[in-house]
């Protein structure tokens, strides 16, 4: 694999994460306990023997800096390669912040044509799979292929959401939609790219100089290469576990997917193990109280309470008489003795009180700010939150970052409330 570079796109906004992603980059978002989304784009090119990795970052880029850092934890701290962190930048007439994802690669065309690559695999920063990259490559190779793109099916209900497209009998891709309002396949593209290194160069140039274009591979590059016969475009068939998690929903339940009896996600395999940067936490602990049944602790947790079905980040503190279930609990939040979560999502240093309800009742009426991605029962706790004890908190509610005790005064928070740190108590729906 000398003959490759990655890019890694990781600078999208992704407010289909709500609060999520409000205050980091979406890639940086924790997944499965210890991990952030990134690390399975970044572990699979280290197990496919990709060792020069560029990662383009714009949004909120501190965490996602933060931790991925000289790339020790991927084995991407090397002389000659290694990882390079690759930010939108002013200074002369062709920069300037990312307009898309081919913009993006186009702005940083400089990183391509140094490097002696003979193709160039272009990765999205907030998919949940794993992949052997090297079988992609010799695929791309051994059909002299100009672009090959991973294509996988879906559910029919879900195919608007990404590019939909046909194959011939030799895999050559004959037809490309971007996200149809109504889709005539549910094989879709899986936002994965290789490139001849001539042909992304060309493609770029030539799409950057087109003034209708939105400079995006899925809406402007790729449905370009499709249509011009002179180019070999192949779809790479993938029978994998793949998952975009870009949505409140599609995130809960790839984590909800972990605790499965025998995962599609395979953690576990030392063949392809996925690999984060982890700061040193103790062990954890169980009391004796403790009930815990399908979950997944991190270090550093201590646990007097009942965990069913649910992922807790490490240094969660759960006391005696409180339940977590079905949920997903993020690094160092604190939940007080008798409080209930149910169905929740609860971000970083989050402090919920004795004998709340979170997640409470049958109301399941749809978020009114954002109806279109906070609609699935789910409810969605911001980083820093402080819940007063006693509250009670319907679902598919959002509460912000930084919400204090302070600015709670009502004790039921109905269903499709959101919450935010600068509006007043008087505001809230009761």
């Amino acid at each position: 694999m000398k003959g490759v570079i990655a890019m890694i796109l990781a600078g999208g906004q992704g407010d289909r994460l709500s609060v999520l992603s409000e205050e980091r980059a979406k890639p940086a978002v924790t997944f499965g306990g210890r991990y952030r989304i990134i690390d399975f784009s970044l572990s699979n090119c280290t197990n496919s023997d990709i060792h020069r990795v560029g990662v383009l970052t714009q949004y909120r880029p501190r965490s996602l800096n933060d931790h991925i850092g000289s790339g020790r934890p991927w084995d991407l701290d090397r002389t000659g390669g290694g990882v390079a962190l690759l930010q939108p930048y002013l200074g002369h007439d062709a920069s300037d912040w990312y307009q898309g994802t081919a913009d993006a690669v186009y702005q940083n065309l400089y990183y391509v044509e140094e490097s002696r690559a003979e193709q160039v695999l272009l990765l999205a920063g907030d998919h949940v799979y794993k992949m052997a990259y090297d079988e992609l490559i010799a695929f791309h190779r051994a059909k002299g292929a100009d672009v090959t793109i991973p294509v996988c099916t879906v559910p029919w209900d879900q195919a608007s959401r990404f590019g939909t497209l046909f194959l011939d009998d030799e895999d050559r891709i004959v037809e490309f939609d971007e996200k149809p309002a109504e889709p005539r396949s549910n094989l879709v593209s899986m936002g994965i790219y290789v490139f001849n290194k001539d042909v992304l160069v060309q493609s770029l140039i030539e799409d950057a100089e087109r003034d209708e274009s939105e400079r995006d591979f899925g809406r402007d590059v790729t449905p370009t290469l499709v249509a011009d016969p002179s180019r070999k475009v192949y779809g790479y068939r993938f029978d994998g576990y793949w998952r975009d998690v870009g949505t409140i929903e599609s995130y809960f339940q790839s984590n909800m997917d972990l605790l499965e009896d025998v995962p599609d996600l395979d953690m576990y395999d030392s063949e392809s193990r996925i690999s984060t940067r982890f700061a040193g936490y103790p062990p954890a602990k169980i009391g004796r109280q403790a009930e815990i049944s399908r979950s997944l602790l991190e270090l550093g947790c201590i646990i007097n309470g009942r965990i069913e079905h649910s992922v807790l980040s490490p240094g969660v503190y759960v006391e005696e008489g409180a339940v977590v279930r079905d949920s997903i609990i993020f690094d160092d939040t604190r939940i007080e003795a008798g409080a209930i979560i149910e169905r929740s999502i609860l971000d970083k240093e989050v402090r919920i009180g004795k004998d709340c309800h979170i997640g409470y009742g049958e109301d399941w009426t749809t978020n009114r700010e954002r109806p279109d991605i906070v609609n699935s029962g789910i409810t969605i706790i911001g980083k820093r939150v402080e819940i007063p004890p006693n509250v009670r908190v319907g679902r598919n509610c959002v509460i912000g970052p930084g919400v204090r005790a302070s600015g709670i005064g009502e004790q039921y928070i109905a269903s499709g409330t959101t919450i935010r740190a600068e509006q007043r108590s008087s505001s809230f729906t009761v």
